[in-house]
C-alpha cells in the first residue's frame, strides 16, 4: 500500500471511530441522561461538553471563539495534509494521519455542536486523571508522541565526516 494513502486511511479510520463512538454516546447509550457510566475499576464515560480546545484550554472566548478555534484547527489540518503528501516515512505518516483524523472530528463537533463532545475519564481509585477525553485526543496525544519519539530516536547516518563539517 502506498504511504500516503495509508496514512490518508489512518487518518479517515481514526475519524470514523471517533464520531461513531460520539455518536453511540450521545444517541445510543445517551451518556446526557445516565450522567455516569463505569465500566471499569478505573474507566468511567462522564459527558462534558468542550467549548475550548485540548483539555478545555481557552474556555472564555465565547461564540466568536468558536469560529477562531474552527478556523485556526482547519488551517493546522491542512497543514498536516501537506506534510503527511510530502513525507517520506511510515512512521511520520501514520502519526500525522491519526492527528489528523482526530483533529477532524474535533472541528466537526465544534462545527456540529458549538463544542466538543468528551466522554472517557481515567482514573485510579479516587486519583482521577484531571480531563476528560475522547477517541480523537486520544489519537492526537498519540500521533504528537509518536512524532516526539521518532525526532528523539532517529539516527543520523554513521560514516566519515567530510572535511570542512565540524558540527558531529
Amino acid at each position: 500500500m502506498n504511504r500516503r494513502v495509508a496514512g490518508f486511511a489512518l487518518g479517515a479510520l481514526v475519524l470514523l471511530a471517533d464520531q461513531g463512538s460520539k455518536y453511540w454516546i450521545l444517541h445510543g447509550l445517551r451518556l446526557q441522561d445516565l450522567q455516569t457510566v463505569v465500566l471499569l475499576p478505573v474507566l468511567n464515560f462522564v459527558l462534558v461538553w468542550n467549548h475550548g480546545i485540548t483539555f478545555g484550554m481557552f474556555t472564555s472566548f465565547g461564540d466568536a471563539g468558536k469560529i477562531i478555534l474552527a478556523g485556526f484547527a482547519i488551517a493546522v489540518i491542512a497543514a498536516l495534509a501537506v506534510w503527511l503528501w510530502r513525507s517520506d516515512r511510515w512512521f511520520t505518516t501514520l502519526a500525522i494521519g491519526a492527528i489528523g483524523g482526530g483533529a477532524i472530528g474535533n472541528v466537526l463537533d465544534r462545527l456540529r455542536h458549538g463544542a466538543v463532545v468528551d466522554f472517557i475519564q481515567v482514573h485510579a481509585g479516587w486519583l482521577y486523571f484531571p480531563y476528560v477525553f475522547n477517541v480523537g485526543d486520544s489519537c492526537i496525544v498519540c500521533g504528537v508522541a509518536a512524532l516526539m519519539a521518532e525526532s528523539l530516536l532517529r539516527r543520523q547516518p554513521a560514516g566519515p565526516v567530510a572535511a570542512g563539517d565540524r558540527r558531529r
